[in-house]
């Protein structure tokens, strides 16, 4: 039983990577054997358009054919029982580090079918866990949720299962007083850092149990 989580984030040490941990967390107390994997720290490109995962009858039908750090990452999602996405919010969507390596991902498994199929050779769980410094109300007026529901969706449609993860309103910065965001108060930060991203942890840990879990 793997579980394996991407951090699509390029810090390694913050909220992101703190929710996917604690995912982890809640993964191997299930019992399963569990991986976090940085993105950032991986060379390789978003999708090349060069259609081999479609041709017909061809070696890489189904399978991305462009060789680079990615390459052995898909053979493990291959063997995964579950994968967890983590990525904050960066102009209304996901990092672009994350965005490459969904497309890479996740076109293989998708043909030119109606109704639409997946080619993922089974069903397993995912969860999506995304940070930000929005708080929920402001996510919503510009528009973020419809690309979380549109990840959700995807997710489902190729995997078989998926579930999100918010973290609204998260701490970003070490220091407040060494950059300039006159949008944002530091002790109101401080005081949600405090008091709600620890109840984000545990949704994060109950999410990777359940992610784990033989439940349906």
């Amino acid at each position: 039983m793997k579980v394996i989580a991407f951090n699509g984030s390029p810090r390694k040490k913050w909220n992101t990577s703190t929710l996917l941990e604690k995912a982890l967390e809640g993964a191997s107390s299930k019992g399963a054997e569990t991986e976090l994997i940085h993105l950032y720290d991986l060379n390789y490109k978003g999708c090349i358009s060069c259609f081999s995962c479609k041709m017909k009858n061809g070696k890489s039908y189904g399978r991305c054919a462009v060789k680079d750090d990615l390459t052995p990452i898909f053979e493990k999602v291959l063997d995964a029982q579950s994968l967890i996405f983590g990525s904050p919010i960066y102009l209304g969507t996901s990092t672009g580090q994350m965005r490459s390596f969904l497309e890479r991902l996740i076109f293989p498994f998708l043909p030119y079918t109606d109704p639409p199929e997946s080619l993922f050779p089974r069903k397993i769980k995912t969860g999506f866990i995304y940070t930000l410094g929005a708080t929920e109300e402001m996510a919503k007026e510009l528009g973020f949720d419809q690309h979380i529901s549109t990840t959700e969706m995807i997710l489902k449609w190729i995997f078989g299962a998926s579930e999100t993860l918010c973290s609204y309103d998260t701490y970003q910065f070490e220091d407040y007083a060494k950059v300039y965001a006159p949008r944002f108060d530091p002790e109101k930060k401080a005081k949600r850092r405090k008091e709600v991203f620890p109840l984000d942890c545990a949704k994060a840990l109950k999410m990777g149990a359940r992610l784990a879990g033989n439940d349906e």
